[in-house]
């Protein structure tokens, strides 16, 4: 559907008033449920409607009294670092029947609600749409029992519906991810770092089983992430004879040196006919076969519990203020929608479309049908499938493709986490294209010393999990050294160059504030002059405000944050978080900052500060950066591939490339991977600042505000419009391009 021209609302105009909204979790927990409850709650009071908690899921909507609760502001403060879901969830039967969704009617009739977020799986959500479907009748039979006026069946005429997915196993089709999923691939690869160092002591084999139901998302990404051996899921069953090739690969990779192996298997593992494959089974498998030391863990809910990533929060709360905006735009011709992710974007897709889809995905494994399985799971599941196959089986030397062409890779700028993934990748990748890869050491600098040398295979293994840049890096830049680079090239005829890095980033804040006494912290991130990480880190720590380079700042602002912040400390909030990027102001230091709201907050909070400094680059990479590294430098080789054909002079022998679009730059733009050329960038960056003219990620800067209770403009020109599921494949060569 086109998007109106402009579309920008404001607070006077964001109007909810004499609407009634509930807000519930259902079936099992995933962290991340608060972050989308405190979202739908703030959101729903600003554009002042009237918003409701039902606690313990549709049982509490059964059972009514103290189950439905109003909401005020005050009530979701303190949750968004919270997992699970503090309003309580619960399977209830009684729901699945007339009776009870008659008793649920009347409950919500009697506190004039007829706007509904469920936040649930796909069981959850289709009992939401039924309900829905059944309201008026619902009403008619109340009306007939005499429990409501026969007024109210006009006045609650319709039940609007909108659902967000909150479930670790990311099985729902039409969202590139589930609330809830991150956070879940965190606790994994925790404990999967955590056993590789055991394991790699006594030469053992790990089998992990992880959570999914019939889903391999949690499997297929955590062997991606860590780099697995061996990995086993539902939707693509090994074929006939798998027992034989796992143990020759088991075997083949101690020979090389490597003193663990790891198998990933998803709970609902399952081979060519059907049946269960075991953790128990492979254990004994591998010993009888290799005779290799073998342990089996079972991850359990340790997956659902802990704090939810900084990806699920912003997730959820982006969710959530978009379900309140489609429940104030549905009317009663609107089906149910339910609010999803693709690329980067939010999107609202009709529910029963996505619920018909997911109920496909387990027919087609049940008929055996099992690429269709894969690609009804959507373009994530597959491309990370095609990723893990491309860098976990290497193929014999004879049935490599020779290209003649020598590759290199090297990282420049500040490190970062992931790019040691992106690494093994590119090399991996290239190996299998038929390319000689060759690794450049500490940058462009180590490129001009001619710090240059050939990688194969395994001297990229074990390298996805670890942080900062194993081959270095260094922030020296090529122009001095043109001439000596142009040698080195010439040299060791290298014919492409993958570069990872580049203006500085890194992972994510890794501060968490908190305090029982009334307190504001006052936090310092890196960022150079880019304010991504304090505007995102706000948003996921729920700040009260952040200070960026990109939205100029006086002492006028610097007051009025003060007042509001010092109103909101008079009321039960306990304590306050302000974000400094660092190159935000020259003037307005964290000092200055720090002394201001010392002096100004004095008798109402007492102040505190950290600059969190380089500690933000450090550490192991997270699920995220890994499989993002890996998937996006896989990509990168594949294109460089096909360039160095394409630029190939047969007649002289020789790569020929000086078009535009030889040299690109690889990123993610709305909803797909784009190369771009480099030339082209020069009009959209500020060179002297280091930063896109135009960032994306400025328009979730009000969700901040909003939710911090500032009055504020919402541009919602991005705002998801209802789409339908796309059941059509895409092109081979774009299929590639889901993250």
């Amino acid at each position: 559907m086109a998007q109106p021209d402009s579309k920008k609302i404001f607070f006077e105009n964001l109007s909810g008033a004499g609407k009634a909204i509930a807000v519930l979790t259902s079936g099992g927990d995933a962290q991340g449920m608060n972050a989308a409850v405190r979202a739908v709650v703030r959101m729903g009071l600003y554009v002042g409607a009237k918003v409701y908690f039902i606690h313990e899921g549709y049982q509490g909507m059964v059972d009514g009294g103290e189950n439905i609760r109003e909401a005020t502001w005050e009530s979701v403060s303190s949750m968004l670092q919270v997992g699970g879901t503090v309003i309580g969830s619960a399977r209830c039967k009684e729901f699945r029947t007339h009776e009870g969704r008659l008793k649920a009617a009347h409950n919500l009739v009697r506190h004039g609600i007829t706007n509904l977020c469920v936040i649930g799986g796909d069981g959850s959500l289709t009992g939401a749409n039924l309900f829905r479907e059944e309201w008026s009748g619902l009403l008619g039979e109340l009306v007939e029992q005499g429990l409501i006026e026969a007024s109210a069946v006009q006045k609650y005429s319709a039940l609007h519906i909108v659902g967000m997915v909150g479930s670790i196993d990311n099985d729902f089709c039409g969202t590139d991810m589930t609330i809830g999923t991150d956070s879940a691939l965190h606790r994994i690869i925790e404990v999967v770092d955590a056993i590789m160092t055991t394991a790699q002591s006594h030469q053992r084999t790990f089998v992990l089983e992880v959570m999914g139901r019939h889903c391999g998302y949690l499997a297929l990404v955590s062997a991606l992430a860590c780099g697995a051996d061996w990995v086993l899921i539902p939707e693509m069953p090994p074929e006939d004879g798998w027992e034989e090739k796992m143990c020759q690969k088991l075997s083949a990779n101690r020979a090389g040196m490597k003193r663990l192996n790891i198998i990933i298997v998803a709970e609902g593992a399952i081979d060519h006919n059907n049946k269960p494959i075991t953790t128990d089974y492979i254990k004994n498998l591998v010993v009888k076969c290799l005779g290799f030391d073998t342990r089996v863990t079972i991850l359990g809910h340790v997956q659902r519990g802990g704090t939810p990533s900084a990806f699920d929060r912003i997730l959820a709360s982006r969710m959530g203020v978009e379900a309140v905006l489609a429940l104030l735009e549905t009317t009663a011709n609107t089906p149910a929608c339910v609010v999803s992710l693709y690329g980067n974007q939010s999107v609202r897709l009709p529910l029963m479309e996505c619920v018909q889809m997911t109920q496909e995905v387990q027919k087609a494994m049940d008929e055996k049908r099992f690429e269709e399985a894969v690609k009804l799971r959507g373009r994530s599941f597959e491309n990370n499938l095609k990723t893990y196959k491309l860098l976990a089986h290497r193929k014999p030397e004879s049935e490599l493709p020779t290209s003649n062409f020598n590759v290199a890779v090297l990282n420049v700028g500040a490190p970062a986490a992931g790019m040691n993934a992106a690494v093994r990748s590119a090399v991996r990748v290239g190996i299998s294209e038929g390319h000689k890869m060759f690794a450049v050491s500490d940058g462009f600098e180590g490129f001009y010393k001619g710090q240059i040398k050939e990688f194969k295979w395994a001297d990229v293994g074990g390298w996805t999990g670890q942080g900062g840049s194993l081959l270095g890096t260094k922030r020296t830049l090529p122009a001095k050294h043109v001439d000596k680079i142009a040698e080195q090239m010439r040299k060791h005829n290298i014919n492409a160059l993958l570069i990872i890095g580049g203006f500085e980033t890194c992972d994510r804040i890794k501060q968490s504030a908190s305090g029982t006494k009334r307190r504001v912290f006052i936090i310092e991130t890196m960022g150079g002059y880019c304010g991504y990480l304090a505007s995102v880190g706000g948003l996921a720590a729920g700040a009260d405000a952040a200070y960026i380079y990109e939205e100029p700042f006086d002492i006028r602002d610097l007051q009025a944050n003060v007042e509001h912040l010092t109103e909101k400390m008079k009321t039960s909030i306990q304590r306050g978080l302000v974000l400094r990027n660092e190159n935000c102001n020259d003037n307005y230091t964290t000092d200055f900052i720090y002394q201001l709201y010392s002096e100004e907050g004095r008798g109402v909070f007492d102040c505190r500060k950290n600059v969190l400094g380089h500690m933000q680059q450090g550490g192991a990479p997270s699920p995220f950066d890994r499989n993002f590294g890996t998937k996006i430098s896989a990509k990168a080789m594949q294109w460089i591939s096909k360039k160095l054909v394409e630029a190939f002079r047969q007649d002289e022998g020789r790569v020929f490339a000086n078009t535009e679009d030889s040299c690109c730059l690889l990123g993610m733009r709305r909803r797909a991977l784009v190369f771009q050329p480099v030339v082209q960038l020069k009009e959209e960056t500020d060179f002297v600042h280091r930063i896109p003219k135009e960032q994306w990620w400025l328009k979730l800067r009000p969700l901040m505000k909003i939710l911090a209770k500032y009055k504020t403009s919402y541009d919602i020109s991005d705002a998801g419009q209802l789409e339908h599921v796309v059941r059509n494949r895409p092109k081979e060569s774009d299929a590639s391009v889901a993250m």
